[in-house]
């Protein structure tokens, strides 16, 4: 099992009144000159908000929502200083599975 980090909001809030597009472009050149594997997506309309692991705790983000998944926690912790009005937690699950369901999302 992998653990996965996360920030959550409103779809809008998240994709055209922060400037996540910059923060994300700059992750990627970053990660590029590192030579390091992308380990952050993000993803429209998240299902895991609704999971039975995170009922209750993410009923206060607007829907619809949109979430950065990392496995990065220092990554997620930086988003949200960097948000500031964003939720915030992590869930496990198997690691193969996460990448291509995000992907797909």
């Amino acid at each position: 099992m992998t653990t996965y980090h996360f920030v959550a909001a409103s779809e809008r809030f998240l994709t055209e009144e922060e400037p996540l597009e910059e923060v994300l472009r700059e992750r990627v050149r970053h990660y590029g000159e590192q030579g390091k594997a992308i380990d952050f997506w993000l993803v429209r309309r998240p299902a895991f908000l609704d999971s039975a692991a995170l009922a209750g705790r993410t009923q206060t983000v607007p829907r619809p929502a949109a979430a950065v998944v990392s496995t990065d926690e220092k990554f997620i912790t930086f988003l949200k200083l960097r948000l500031e009005f964003v939720f915030r937690g992590s869930f496990e699950a198997p690691s193969a599975a996460i990448p291509d369901a995000l992907a797909s999302a």
